[in-house]
């Protein structure tokens, strides 16, 4: 599946794994219950190392393995389930997350820069998405009003923080 990273189409080199999988070599995603063989064999095998976080696990559950890994991806099971965004957003500003954030599933271009400011750094795009759409949602906002985890200039509510 084409992947949408910084604005452009790139080939996705990761790979998911499944619980019954043996590791590959690699970038590779497992699931969260495969976390502790995945990190137990990082040192033995090449490539990244990443999680996938379904919408109901917990993203403090990471806490002790955050510096160990390189991608964190969230699954929007559904459109209007809005889990992934707190946990794009909880990992940025709790856990102080620094590698990648991806975001897949379900997921509509109007959400685009919502990911974004939650710091979702790669949207995982089905087949056939129409990239032009993502591109014209991303353009389309120049303001926002909620706080935001990139590094810019407070804007509306937000304003009043810098005011007082």
């Amino acid at each position: 599946m084409p992947l949408l990273k910084n604005g452009q189409i790139q080939d996705d080199t990761w790979v998911v794994v499944s619980e019954q999988d043996t590791l590959p070599s690699g970038d590779i995603l497992v699931p969260l219950s495969q976390l502790d063989a995945g990190i137990g064999q990082k040192n033995g095998r090449e490539g990244r190392l990443g999680v996938v976080l379904a919408s109901g696990d917990e993203v403090e559950s990471l806490r002790n393995f955050v510096s160990q890994l390189d991608a964190v991806e969230v699954v929007f099971p559904v459109f209007r389930d809005g889990r992934g965004f707190t946990q794009a957003r909880a990992l940025r500003e709790h856990l102080r997350f620094a590698g990648d954030i991806r975001a897949s599933g379900h997921i509509l271009p109007d959400q685009y820069e919502f990911l974004l400011r939650c710091g979702v750094t790669d949207v995982v795009l089905p087949e056939g998405a129409d990239v032009a759409a993502w591109e014209r949602a991303h353009k389309a906002f120049t303001v926002a009003y909620q706080p935001s985890v990139q590094n810019e200039r407070a804007e509306g509510f937000a304003l009043r923080r810098r005011l007082f």
